[in-house]
């Protein structure tokens, strides 16, 4: 028997799941254990292999890989909880990553934000001046060498910044995407000057056109780089201790793995790899039910993240932003906000009511979770209106206390408004649901999408909870829980899923149409590239897939969109090419707004190599209802309050005694002993095949009007 395992770890909990060569799957949560988040990795493994009735050493020296994500990395970007780096860059460019090109004012902003000019102003550096150091060269932009590389003016800026006590450092030299013999020899004469110093190049991280972009995603690659590269090596190293022998893998942005030695040169390319792993799991999903368009949302401890499946493939995204700062790696498009189960509700100065995006985490946590915090979270709210058991969480495992909740939501927020402590419950669960309801609409009617079109999957630990109520703000007609092994854990089932995916990309704009033959010859190079990076993984596939793409643009215009190119390229596909860019730039920014009269530009050329892993996760089946009637699942009923009516009596249900065909009728919640699904008045829940929870929201497909008042208002 072999075993794949997936692990994500996010900023409340560890998530597992493992499925094995007979199709088993089974899945665990455990707490995250910052700062050393490893601990909590080893604590659901062995909560895995109890599961599995062996030891840990025993089950994972039958694994064949593990494919872990991890949101540490982010939120060390997000939170300014970096180590000092180093910058080396061409003389007369060292202020490019402070003037922002000014982009600082405007990236990550909403329309609202950018129509505001008095509340904007221009983000902080990455990094101080101080750690900023210009050498002498010049590549000119055919790649070809002006000035030489001054080498004695290199080792004075290193000896300059090791002076510092900085140990990384981040190269980004001018048109180096062209010609990267500079940066490689800065490389080298680090090395020469001191050992084991971790450095970045821009020319591997992010070969694309656009100066400050490329070095601002350098930065930030070397501020993650160095700490991802010691938890890795200490996670691996402890796996190794008891008995693992497959790889272990790192998933990345763009939806796909890498093996654990290489995702530090690229560190950047991991931030968004717990994001990705709900998506990806969604397109396995999707797969196996049949639904080619999926919105899925996951409520984790502390995000909400919303990503689109699209025609059966995951939407993705040439880039991201971070504080304000460009991220320029191929990625998953998926959008977030903090507005997750340990979001806290607070009071701003104009006495409004606000839920995020500071969490309590896993330390101290939720007030309920009487670990010490005291602030209310959007847990304490559901505690108080009824949807979580008052026995607690994890099967009871995780003890709540209603009397902290109730006391922290009193002091903070009931008090303060003039509330009852339910009404100010019943305020923090309608905001939260108004904020993802914001994200979801953004997320799919901004991108040209009608709602109607896709089916809503809801996962975290506290996504079923609430995901009834946002799905009907979008209009969203179905709702699928997947439940069974890996209720609240399906992102780390998405990691399981996951194949290895790499990329490799080279800026050379041309204007189009251009000689196709010299846009081949430039594929075949990318490609070369991602196969040589496929071998180094030391992974036997069961195939591999190779995916063109090119970034374009109107000339005069500076949004580029990714379309994809067939093999070989010819004068006709480009052609083809330019035409589907058209459209598509139409779709999302409206019918005119192209300046097709210009031409179309060719700006970066990506290739994306997908090696398939042998094992197909697909969910197992579960045994079949008698009938309908799902009244012996009823564990009895409790109050439980989800709008301004107050508290209704609510049938409460154990999903351990549900079968495939027992229908629910709303209110009703569902009881799993990873996390809690809500079922309002209005609406219905039914059990499929696979143990999945579909709720039928009352929304019409045909109209996007709720069915019932109830429905749309829960």
């Amino acid at each position: 028997m072999s075993y794949v395992i997936g692990v994500d770890v996010g900023g409340t909990f560890t998530d597992a799941v493992l499925a094995d060569d007979l199709g088993n799957i089974v899945g665990a949560k455990a707490p995250s254990t910052p700062p050393d988040y490893s601990e909590g990795v080893i604590d659901v493994l062995r909560a895995l292999a109890e599961q599995l009735d062996v030891s840990l050493d025993v089950m994972l020296a039958d694994t064949r890989h593990i494919a872990h994500g991890t949101t540490s990395s982010l939120n060390a970007l997000v939170m300014g909880n970096v180590p000092p780096v180093g910058f080396i860059t061409t003389r007369g460019h060292g202020d490019s990553i402070y003037i922002m090109n000014v982009e600082g004012r405007y990236l990550g902003s909403s329309p609202e934000q950018l129509q505001s000019v008095i509340t904007q102003s221009k983000s902080h550096g990455l990094i101080p001046k101080s750690s900023t150091f210009e050498v002498t060269e010049r590549v000119d932009r055919d790649g070809g060498v002006v000035v030489a590389l001054d080498e004695q003016n290199v080792r004075q800026a290193v000896s300059d910044i090791l002076a510092q006590g900085i140990s990384a450092i981040a190269v980004s030299l001018l048109w180096s995407f062209r010609n990267d013999a500079h940066e490689r020899r800065i490389r080298e004469i680090v090395e020469e000057m001191a050992p084991g110093t971790f450095v970045s190049l821009s020319s591997e991280v992010s070969p694309r056109i656009r100066e400050f972009s490329r070095s601002a995603t350098t930065i930030m690659s070397t501020q993650i780089g160095p700490g991802l590269a010691a938890y890795l090596e200490n996670l691996e190293g402890t796996l190794r201790e008891h008995g693992l022998r497959g790889p272990l893998l790192v998933m990345q942005s763009n939806g796909g793995a890498i093996v654990a030695g290489e995702a530090p040169a690229t560190a950047i390319s991991t931030v968004g790899s717990v994001l990705t792993g709900g998506v990806v799991g969604a397109v396995a999903l999707g797969k196996q039910l049949g639904h080619t368009n999926v919105v899925a949302t996951d409520v984790g401890g502390t995000t909400f993240l919303v990503g689109l499946v699209v025609d059966g493939e995951p939407v993705r995204s040439s880039g991201t932003v971070i504080n304000h700062h460009p991220v320029n790696v191929p990625t998953l498009e998926v959008h977030a906000i903090g507005s997750g189960g340990g979001a806290i509700a607070w009071i701003d100065q104009g006495g409004n009511l606000q839920v995020g995006p500071k969490s309590a985490q896993a330390v101290p946590g939720p007030a309920c979770y009487g670990q010490g915090g005291t602030e209310p979270t959007n847990t304490d709210a559901n505690l108080v209106l009824g949807i979580l058991p008052t026995s607690g969480l994890l099967g009871g495992r995780k003890g709540l206390d209603v009397d902290k909740a109730r006391e922290a939501i009193r002091t903070r927020i009931a008090e303060p408004l003039g509330l009852s402590i339910e009404d100010a419950a019943a305020a923090i669960y309608a905001v939260q649901n108004a904020q993802t309801g914001d994200l979801l609409r953004k997320t799919v009617v901004e991108a040209g999408h009608d709602p109607r079109d896709f089916v809503l999957y809801a996962f975290g630990g506290a996504g079923p909870a609430n995901c009834a109520a946002y799905a009907a703000e979008l209009g969203v007609s179905e709702v699928v829980v997947p439940l069974g092994p890996v209720a609240s854990a399906f992102s780390a089932y998405g990691l399981a899923t996951s194949d290895i995916v790499l990329a490799a990309e080279l800026s050379d704009p041309v204007s189009l149409p251009s000689d196709p033959a010299k846009v081949e010859r430039n594929f075949q190079g990318l490609e070369r590239r991602v196969l040589e990076a496929l071998e180094r993984q030391g992974i036997t596939f069961e195939s591999i897939e190779l995916h063109r793409e090119l970034d374009m643009r109107f000339a005069m215009q500076l949004a580029e969109l990714p379309i994809e190119i067939a093999s070989p390229v010819t004068e006709e596909e480009l052609a083809d090419a330019a035409h589907r860019f058209e459209h598509r730039y139409e779709e999302l920014f409206g019918a005119g707004s192209g300046f097709a009269a210009a031409g179309v530009q060719a700006i970066t050329y990506r290739v994306r190599a997908v090696g398939t892993l042998p094992l197909s996760l697909e969910l197992p089946m579960i045994e079949a209802g008698d009938s309908a009637d799902a009244s012996a699942a009823v564990l009895g009923h409790r109050p439980v309050r989800l709008d301004s009516s107050g508290y209704a009596d609510t049938a409460v249900y154990d999903y351990t005694l549900l079968r495939a065909g027992h229908h629910i009728q709303g209110p009703a919640v569902v009881q799993v002993p990873t996390t809690t699904v809500v079922v309002p008045a209005g609406m219905t829940g039914t059990v499929d095949p696979r143990g999945n929870l579909i709720i039928d929201t009352g929304v019409r497909p045909d109209t996007g009007d709720a069915g019932t008042e109830n429905g749309a208002n829960s």
